[in-house]
């Protein structure tokens, strides 16, 4: 039977000794203490041999979560049925032999950011049920062998992270060679560079590869073995073109952030391609890719290239330019091919596409039907590119359309035919901002039935009052009156003067910009109608001075910043805003009641750009306490000598504290009445004992003196 306490043995008494010989008994006081010291220190090391340390790894189930905590070895203190083990962000420079030994039914095991360097080469030799590997983010160095060795043991592995280990291709070609169950692999972020058949040549059950952000120029038939392939990523590379694709299986490709100028996919095949979305964004792409002839194309992201459609090229008369293009050596077997621009045939199958993003490109124009082989598209994005002039009617646009999105053009003229636009019944979104659109069909929104989302931000566009434009086919404002189905309308910086009375009767508006419309006219009946659904009113930089917002119960959200308000409007007291812009007006206070009711709803505010007083910050102790000033290290004050202070850091003390000013008062007030009350208590003593005062200044200074 094992004791879990201290042992108290026996201390012997210390007998009297005689006055001699003293020499003899010298050192008997601390070698009569050993006997003591001896069964402290027993009791504790029993103590601790029975109580061990417990384990520093949180353990859930099966799952032991070892993070953080500078481990240099793998613990030998966890169950031994642990199936995920995370050991990662430590300190284990290498995984030796007989480590994991002891949890032989371990399914997971990371062990990223490390610093690890080696694992030898049976380490892994009683972990045959590992399915997924996390070596992320370490230092591995497979030349001396032992690391890819020691993958060999493992039948099972289906998930493998090596990113961020600086491996090259003879590196990943020794790792990767018996990995024959392998399904998922990343190998982002390391330092291949050329890749060919030979590295993956065994990964037969592949599915899933990561090669992003490596150095990668060049591919040659790297992937011709991996059938099952269906998730490819080569983002952030160096690849100049991606010619004669033929991947038949994959599903997803993602080649965003490269140099490519070309994407050419085999012709010739008759297969149908399983892909669905590419992503050929942040390239140099000049033409629209030359995409498979028989696909599930779905989404295809195409924004931030140069490209640009020459279909206009046929009709031009002028002699110096060439209509035709010649691709040079595409197999090595094959000397030139010549291909006509605008040839409808090379955009291939684009019948499946639902989202064509042609954002940050230099499209003029779309050749003639192009958008009519997308019978299935719901978004198309256009913004920041060149276009001059917009045809919004089903002739043009599919009439399966949900988002459209021209924003950041130079379109100048709008076409829409109330008939025709009228077919575009699924269109929701609509963003035209950023043009130079003047003159616009002023029945457009009535005529899209289930538009929810207009903007129109910084063209020249107004709104039209209920006498203005009747039957005219273009005008230079917009009817927003009874579009039922308008929940977000955007004018910002639209040079709005007047907004006609009842503007927005009858549109159910949540959202509602007109900020940045400088010298706005706002009527008190301009927004009347739009009590019951308002949550968001924009009405920065329009020179307001002073509104009624008690109509509108229920906003939430208010911009009036960049105008002109001394003070608060009393109205906003009657709402429950979470969010109040109040920033570059000329308010130098808030008044203690105002600032105590919006407390109790607000969640941000904005107040910087006052000329806030110094000597009256009580708002912004109540706001400090209660919500969040989300530009509170730029906000300053004024103090009597027209200094600027922080806010945060002003020492209120230069004002005087009104509490502060209170005490003193009370104390001086206080101290006045005592000395009155001592020196009338006195006085009455010795009116009343005369003689007290003499005895007692005989009693103290009538002394005898020595001479």
């Amino acid at each position: 039977m094992w004791l879990c306490c201290g042992a108290n043995l026996p201390v012997p008494l210390r007998r009297r000794t005689p006055a001699w010989p003293l020499a003899k008994y010298e050192k008997m006081p601390v070698l009569s203490l050993f006997p003591s010291l001896l069964g402290l220190t027993l009791g504790y090391l029993m103590t601790t041999f029975c109580h061990p340390h417990a384990s520093v790894c949180k353990l859930t189930q099966r799952m032991a979560l070892c993070d953080l905590h500078q481990l240099s070895s793998v613990p030998r203190d966890l169950p031994t049925d642990t199936e995920d083990l995370s050991l990662n962000n430590n300190q284990i420079k290498g995984l030796k032999n007989g480590w994991l030994s002891r949890y032989p039914q371990l399914r997971s095991l990371s062990c990223a950011n490390n610093g690890l360097k080696m694992v030898e080469s049976n380490a892994f030799r009683d972990s045959h049920h590992l399915e997924s590997l996390n070596l992320a983010e370490n230092s591995l160095h497979p030349g001396d062998g032992q690391t890819g060795q020691s993958l060999h043991f493992l039948a099972r592995l289906k998930v493998l992270d090596l990113s961020g280990n600086s491996i090259t291709e003879d590196m990943a070609a020794e790792l990767l060679q018996n990995l024959t169950s392998l399904e998922r692999l990343s190998l982002s972020r390391n330092l291949l560079s050329r890749l060919d058949g030979s590295i993956f040549s065994n990964l037969h059950q592949l599915k899933e590869l990561n090669l992003e952000r490596n150095q990668l120029y060049e591919i040659d038939r790297a992937f011709d073995n991996l059938n099952n392939l269906q998730r490819l990523n080569l983002a952030f590379n160096f690849l100049p073109c991606l010619v004669n694709f033929e991947m038949t299986q994959l599903v997803v490709l993602n080649a965003s952030h490269n140099n490519i100028e070309w994407f050419i996919s085999n012709q010739d095949l008759n297969d149908t391609f399983q892909l669905e979305t590419l992503d050929l964004s942040e390239n140099k792409l000049f033409f629209f890719p030359f995409l498979p002839p028989h696909s599930h194309l779905r989404n295809l992201l195409l924004s931030q290239n140069k490209i640009s459609f020459y279909d206009l090229l046929a009709n031009s008369n002028k002699t110096n330019w060439d209509s035709s293009v010649v691709f040079y050596n595409l197999q090595g077997n094959v000397s030139n091919v010549t291909a006509e621009l605008w040839d409808e045939s090379l955009h291939g199958d684009i019948s499946s596409l639902e989202l064509l993003d042609l954002s940050g490109n230099l499209i003029t124009n779309f050749p003639r039907g192009f958008l009519q082989q997308m019978p299935h598209l719901y978004q198309l994005r256009l913004r920041t590119n060149c276009m001059e002039s917009l045809n919004i009617t089903s002739g043009v646009l599919p009439a399966t359309l949900y988002e459209l999105d021209v924003s950041n053009n130079m379109v100048t003229e709008l076409h829409a035919g109330q008939s025709s636009v009228s077919e575009l019944n699924n269109l929701t979104h609509l963003n035209l901002s950023l043009n130079d659109i003047r003159r616009l069909p002023p029945k457009l929104f009535s005529s899209l039935p289930r538009l929810s989302t207009a903007d129109l931000s910084y063209n020249t566009i107004g709104i039209c009052s209920q006498n203005e434009v009747t039957n005219a086919s273009y005008a230079d404002c917009v009817i927003s009156r009874n579009i039922i189905s308008l929940k977000q309308l955007h004018l910002v910086g639209c040079d709005i003067v007047d907004l006609p009375p009842f503007a927005f009767e009858g549109s159910p508006l949540i959202n509602l910009e007109l900020s940045n419309n400088v010298g706005l006219h706002l009527r008190p009946d301009s927004l009347a109608g739009l009590g019951e659904t308002l949550q968001h009113l924009g009405l920065g930089n329009t020179g307001l001075r002073d509104f009624d917002f008690s109509p509108f119960h229920h906003l939430k959200s208010l911009n009036i910043s960049q105008n002109s308000f001394s003070q608060l409007p009393q109205s906003l007291m009657g709402l429950d805003l979470k969010v109040l812009d109040l920033r570059d007006n000329n308010l130098t206070t808030i008044p203690g009641e105002q600032a105590i009711r919006l407390a109790q709803t607000l969640e941000s505010v904005f107040v910087n750009g006052n000329r806030f007083n110094c000597c009256h910050l009580d708002w912004y102790r109540t706001f400090e306490k209660l919500v969040n000033i989300v530009d509170l290290e730029e906000v300053n004050c004024l103090d009597r000598t027209h200094s600027t202070h922080s806010v945060v850091h002003f020492d209120r003390h230069v004002c005087g504290d009104s509490s502060q000013e209170s005490i003193w008062w009370f104390i001086l007030l206080f101290s006045s009445v005592i000395l009155i009350f001592l020196s009338i208590t006195g006085f009455i003593f010795l009116t009343l004992k005369p003689r007290v005062l003499p005895k007692a200044i005989k009693k103290k200074c009538w002394k005898a003196t020595s001479y």
